[in-house]
């Protein structure tokens, strides 16, 4: 995701935000089921939480760039971002060795399912499509 793509979810996020605050009927991205189509690249903590409390169903997908099933689940993590209205997130662990620990994720790939802001599923290995998307959909219901 381009700088550009994030900062205009940046933006839309402190419009509802405000709109919200101000008591205007704002509603949140989640609340609407307005998740982007593609992932989102994380890069530390607050980026985590950012997208953690913008979309009520979140999934992040920490991975590394050296590992074969990392590789073999992108493809699926991207058309989950496509096809479900949950937010899908990548977390390079090599980049982010912090929250990599912080979230104990201790092999590749992890998949962590965030639902209402907190953590509710964790799964370590590959998965397949109709595994996952059930998963997220249980939460979103």
């Amino acid at each position: 995701m381009s700088d550009d793509e994030l900062s205009e979810i940046r933006k839309q996020k402190r419009e509802q935000l405000e709109s919200k605050m101000r008591g205007d009927g704002g509603t949140t991205a989640g609340e609407t089921g307005q998740a982007p189509s593609e992932t989102i690249h994380v890069n530390g903590m607050n980026e985590l939480n950012e997208t953690v409390s913008t979309y009520d169903v979140v999934l992040v997908d920490f991975y590394a760039d050296w590992c074969g099933p990392c590789k073999m689940l992108e493809p699926t993590v991207e058309q989950l971002a496509e096809n479900t209205d949950a937010a899908v997130a990548k977390v390079d662990i090599d980049q982010n060795q912090e929250l990599a620990a912080q979230y104990q994720v201790r092999g590749v790939p992890t998949l962590i399912l965030f639902a209402g802001g907190d953590p509710a599923e964790q799964i370590v290995g590959v998965r397949g499509y109709d595994d996952l998307k059930g998963l997220i959909d249980s939460q979103l219901a």
